[in-house]
């Protein structure tokens, strides 16, 4: 999720044609030269051109290129021989993709060692290996609607996600085609004719399977290999039905061919990340590709060749795997080294990448590619893939084990206090004031920050994006008198630590309703540019739970910033706050007219950045990673989820700028811990020896645990019962 939601939509080319493979004749001068075009727009995206938003729409040329190419090979042994040597062809991808990757892979840990920050290592390891072994594109594909890696960034080894789906494709297409072949020859059926119909077996459910996955979970709908399947399968059909292509007239070809290119130019253009992807839309430059293929040779030297056929196409053409391969891992690099990159640097990286592409494409990819040695013996090619594969995997483990040595700054047993260092007013307590270090260490470590969060996620206790369905997790005795349901999205979620704590201490029964990035309110909200329906019908279906037969006394509850919009229908997802106001009145007064208590608890304040990496980075001078309170305040959901209790007459219970207002009488409460968390006008990155922040905002589950006994305080005040306590 930061930013995996645009998916840094790119792909690599495959398999090139190459005069010295094949007789001249064979040679396609447009086929070349649309894997200019593809790498061209890639980069051009990469760089971050503005009139470029649909560079991304390369990655559906490289494989529309990649199944024509790979499946005219395997056509064509097959009306050789009757059959298709599995081996060789292994051994013909271990050759062509291996050793340049292997260079790639040790050279980007290299450059991952010298320059980023080790807190990204762990990550970007893990990356590293999957990149290896070909199936990053599933672990990216978790990760995009992992709530908990939403502010992971980049990896720079994202690009080789759509190499893996070409190779996972390449794992099933050349055995169907087998299959296919023997069945024909057995049952004396046309071979072409029963191609058509294996294609069809992985294409039509890979569009299909597109369609709607694209439209329930577009973040997980990019990666995944199902949703892929086809668009390889199109430049498969076009290998397949090659011989009648050719007979196409020629004014005919001319025109779908130049069309062809047309639409893939305007998809360049007019596309952008936020459109649904693949789906129906990939249509355009997949079909377009596959136009310019088909007419091709019918269309001659009028046809599209005539541009994609010069020399610096063709030539850019060659070089566009090595080219795919450099130019991510340099611009990521310069990227974290530089602290961003303006357009004109990002240009001049991507020219950069040019360097080591060609250097690699005739040192280390064509050396093994046209081996006489490696060439003639199948089993040494693959084995010396395996070796390559190695080396990568080798390259993640180092930086794996370079953070697993990293010496963290544990403190002393005992010394852990957290917020009970602080006073019982806390507001501007020395004790809580920013220090450029900490005596005895602090913990969790700024490396193991993501993971410090409540034990309800590994527990499958929070409801995912897509879902709407009800999750729950129970915590303190089932017949307790007094029921507590905690309701919301993560921001309500990370107290459950401390609310575990009090459960067992009072005897309280509570029950988890949670949801990522949700806001337990009855309104329209928005999350990453689009309606968020999803959340909406979950808040209905939990408050419909609340005050029916299984209403708890109590809900807690709190949210983020601002995410309701007026009118889902109008366009405008600009999150708003008279919106989200009338929305929790309207939630709130529903469970207090069910006679159930609301307990608010007051948004924690906006850090504007991730404390924690800057923790990481300035281990020795803290005060580098502090914030202003105010402005942390003034940029979450506090002003709005106290706005919205003043008009229900709350009982205020915390500090507040204004005279507190308490009406016993009232169901509902509006608790404020901000003081516990940042007692003075800059907000500390660690308190009493504990880190008090992981990802954004969101408190780690330690300092969480710390604040257990001034939570259970408000929780007496708002009339919550403390059954077996003082």
């Amino acid at each position: 999720m930061a930013d995996l939601k645009q998916a840094e939509r790119t792909a690599p080319p495959s398999e090139r044609a190459h005069k010295r493979a094949r007789p001249e004749k064979a040679f396609r001068g447009d086929v070349e030269g649309l894997r200019a075009v593809a790498v061209g727009l890639v980069l051009l995206y990469h760089a971050g051109l503005p009139f470029v938003p649909g560079g991304f729409v390369g990655v559906d040329v490289f494989f529309v290129i990649s199944g024509f190419l790979i499946t005219g090979q395997l056509v064509k042994e097959l009306h050789r021989d009757g059959t298709i040597s599995i081996s060789k062809f292994y051994a013909r991808r271990a050759k062509r993709l291996l050793p340049a990757t292997a260079v790639v892979l040790t050279t980007t840990a290299a450059l991952i060692w010298a320059f980023v920050p080790k807190i990204r290592w762990e990550v970007i390891g893990g990356d590293m290996i999957a990149s290896a072994l070909y199936f990053v594109n599933w672990r990216l594909a978790d990760r995009s609607v992992d709530y908990l890696a939403e502010d992971v960034e980049p990896s720079p080894l994202q690009h080789f996600w759509s190499l893996a789906v070409e190779e996972q494709y390449y794992l099933v297409w050349p055995l169907l085609m087998l299959t296919v072949g023997v069945l024909a020859r057995r049952n004396g059926w046309r071979l072409t004719s029963t191609l058509w119909v294996g294609l069809a077996v992985i294409a039509i459910p890979s569009f299909l399977w597109s369609l709607y996955l694209t439209a329930v979970s577009p973040e997980r709908a990019f990666f995944v290999t199902t949703t892929r399947m086809w668009e390889l399968a199109i430049g498969a059909a076009v290998a397949i039905g090659a011989a009648s292509l050719t007979r196409i007239p020629r004014q005919v070809a001319v025109v779908v061919g130049w069309a062809g290119l047309a639409a893939i130019t305007v998809a360049g253009l007019a596309f952008s990340t936020s459109m649904a992807w693949p789906g129906y839309a990939a249509a355009l430059p997949t079909v377009g590709t596959a136009a310019v293929i088909a007419t091709g040779v019918a269309a001659g030297r009028n046809g599209p060749v005539m541009l994609l056929g010069t020399g610096v196409f063709r030539w850019v053409g060659g070089l566009s795997y090595s080219l795919y391969l450099w130019h991510w891992p340099l611009i990521i690099v310069a990227t974290e080294y530089l602290d961003g990159l303006r357009i004109r640097e990002g240009l001049l990286i991507a020219a950069i990448a040019v360097v080591p592409a060609w250097l690699t494409h005739r040192l280390v990819e064509n050396p093994f590619r046209y081996s006489y040695t490696v060439s003639r013996y199948p089993k040494f090619a693959l084995s010396l893939g395996g070796n390559f594969t190695l080396v990568g995997v080798v390259a993640g483990l180092v930086l794996l084990l370079g953070v697993a040595n990293t010496q963290t700054s544990e403190p002393a047993t005992g010394s852990v206090t957290g917020a009970a260092v602080l006073s019982a007013t806390a507001k501007n307590d020395k004790a809580g004031a920013p220090v450029d270090s900490v005596e005895g260490g602090f913990t969790p470590a700024a490396i193991d920050a993501p993971k410090d969060v409540p034990e309800l996620y590994d527990k499958g206790c929070q409801v995912d994006q897509e879902s709407s369905e009800i999750v729950s997790c129970e915590y303190g005795p089932k017949d307790a008198d007094t029921t507590i349901a905690v309701a919301g999205d993560s921001k309500v979620a990370q107290w459950v630590p401390a609310l575990e704590i009090l459960a067992k201490k009072n005897d309280w029964r509570v029950v988890t309703y949670t949801k990522s990035a949700c806001p337990f309110v009855d309104a329209a909200t928005a999350s990453n540019g689009e309606v968020y329906a999803s959340c909406r019908e979950w808040s209905q279906k939990v408050l419909d739970r609340l005050t029916g037969d299984e209403k708890p006394d109590f809900v807690l509850t709190s949210q983020s910033k601002d995410t309701a919009i007026d009118d889902p229908s109008s366009g405008d997802l600009k999150g708003s706050e008279d919106a989200m106001v009338a929305g929790l009145d309207e939630t709130w007064s529903r469970l207090v007219d069910a006679d159930v208590g609301v307990i608010a608890l007051a948004d924690t304040p906006q850090t504007g950045s991730d404390i924690y990496k800057c923790v990481s980075e300035n281990p020795d001078k803290l005060t580098a990673c502090t914030y202003e309170k105010q402005w942390g305040i003034d940029h979450s959901g506090a002003p709005t989820n106290r706005k919205a209790a003043d008009q229900l007459d709350a009982t205020i219970i915390g500090p507040t700028d204004k005279p507190a207002k308490r009406t016993p009488e009232a169901r509902v409460s509006w608790v404020d811990l901000t003081d516990a968390i940042c007692p003075t006008a800059e907000c500390a990155p660690v308190i009493g020896n504990v880190l008090v922040y992981r990802q954004g905002s969101h408190i780690t589950a330690t300092y969480i645990d710390t604040l257990a006994p001034r939570l259970e305080k408000m929780l007496r005040a708002a009339g919550v019962d403390a059954k077996g306590s003082d």
